[in-house]
């Protein structure tokens, strides 16, 4: 549905974005191609170009890279629009100015001129729209408005096809690969990085996590194709001394022979001092003089919504979205070196995921297992979900009492009179729309 009605407000320009066909709710068929991108860019006069970008990919880990590559520029003085997605608690969480909203003017104003955009391309040639590519162009279009100084910005899916990647960044920046949106991807890790590599751009600087051997060499193919210079971590960069804590993850770094000691992220985890990792060799990457002590101070400020993040003390209740057997394994296993097995787990996952490998994770480590759907946005089979985690507590011998609790907020309440009764823990993983569920039930 298109429109000529002024838009006061973000909100209503995202109540108009919701009209549109959403490929984050589920399986749809969907021609991916950048033909509605680049006639959106063209007739906008290219917002994209507005300032210079640092483009992210990769399976996990992406947001929060984004999100410190933003925090370390904006501590540098440096105005950064930042483009993440889903969101968690509000949709505002995608576009920021740093780690802040841009101001309702701007999300309206932009809002006003991407639905003129939209109804010239729609008239034009008649393509069919979709929110994420809408969405994505209400970014650049917020971005340029706000005459930043630099953007990082997160693909949604994949990299060659994303709505994203109009973009020439500065630099790209690839996290760790592995089995994810097969259906859209490919079923093989070689698939799914010749997609993610699509972000690399002719002679533009590569910063690669390190990656299985499969996803490396086809990495450094697409690298010398374009010209591109490979930075890959490994190689060029190492994370020492780490030390977890409660309140957050201590870490030093060695760039380039360049030992820089006593980094703090206030997120725990190791692969946060990783991710934070990355982020600071793409940043001195693109600017070689850049400051440490920008570092220091970008990273001490990170936050991002359902990172582990705490949303409570009395009970404990930590909400992460975690959501591939890899990305269960780290959050699984920082909760339990904080606090100990046995506390209280509420999972919910989107239909598709690796449920049984996840449930074999999860099953041996806590004493009460409750599942629930992730909210109503994605499809879940939740029954699935209850019977994968029922046969794999057998499987495994292990003697956790698994609840079936399909109602999300009724899921969330009685996590909390249970934890509250027997003084535990309680992790809500499996979903960033669970995660936003937890969060908004406990607000």
């Amino acid at each position: 549905m298109l429109t000529s009605t002024p838009f006061e407000n973000a909100e209503d320009v995202y109540n108009w974005l919701s009209t549109f066909i959403n490929l984050e709710k589920g399986r749809q068929h969907w021609n991916f191609n950048l033909d509605v991108m680049n006639a959106l860019a063209e007739i906008a006069g290219h917002p994209e170009k507005c300032a210079p970008a640092f483009h992210i990919a990769g399976s996990k880990g992406k947001g929060s890279v984004t999100g410190m590559i933003a925090a370390i520029l904006e501590a540098a003085g440096i105005k950064t629009a930042r483009y993440v997605s889903p969101h968690v608690s509000d949709f505002r969480e995608r576009i920021t100015l740093g780690n802040s909203f841009f101001d309702e003017e701007t999300y309206a104003l932009a809002g006003m001129e991407l639905a003129e955009l939209a109804k010239q391309v729609k008239l034009k040639n008649d393509e069919r729209l979709s929110y994420f590519e809408l969405f994505t162009m209400w970014f650049f279009l917020c971005a340029r408005l706000s005459r930043c100084n630099a953007m990082a910005v997160e693909t949604g899916m994949g990299g060659r096809l994303d709505a994203t990647n109009i973009l020439d960044p500065l630099v790209s920046v690839i996290t760790l690969i592995e089995l994810e949106h097969t259906e859209y991807l490919g079923n093989t890790i070689a698939a799914i990085t010749a997609e993610k590599a699509g972000i690399i751009k002719q002679g533009r600087p590569l910063i690669l996590a390190e990656q299985s051997a499969q996803a490396l060499e086809v990495f450094r193919k697409h690298a010398e194709c374009r010209a591109s210079p490979l930075f890959y971590f490994p190689d060029c960069g190492e994370i020492k001394n780490t030390r977890i804590e409660k309140s957050g993850t201590t870490f030093d770094l060695v760039l380039k022979s360049e030992t820089i000691p006593g980094f703090f992220v206030p997120i725990p985890g190791e692969v946060q001092a990783k991710n934070a990792g990355l982020a600071a060799l793409a940043v001195k990457t693109a600017f070689p003089d850049f400051q440490n002590h920008c570092l220091y101070k970008g990273l001490n400020a990170f936050s991002l919504p359902a990172r582990f993040e705490k949303i409570s003390s009395m009970p404990l209740f930590i909400v992460d979205g975690a959501h591939t057997k890899t990305s269960v394994k780290i959050c699984l296993d920082t909760f339990t070196s904080l606090y100990g097995d046995g506390g209280i787990l509420l999972f919910g996952c989107a239909e598709g995921k690796d449920v049984l490998s996840m449930a074999e994770l999860c099953v041996p480590r806590f004493s009460r297992i409750i599942i629930t759907k992730p909210g109503t946005f994605k499809k879940s089979n939740v029954e699935e979900i209850h019977a994968a985690f029922i046969q794999m507590a057998e499987a495994e011998k292990a003697h956790p009492e698994i609840i079936f609790s399909p109602d999300t907020e009724e899921a969330v309440d009685l996590a909390i009179r249970l934890a509250t009764k027997h003084g535990l823990p309680v992790l809500g993983t499996g979903s960033f729309y669970l995660a936003g569920e937890i969060r908004a039930r406990w607000n």
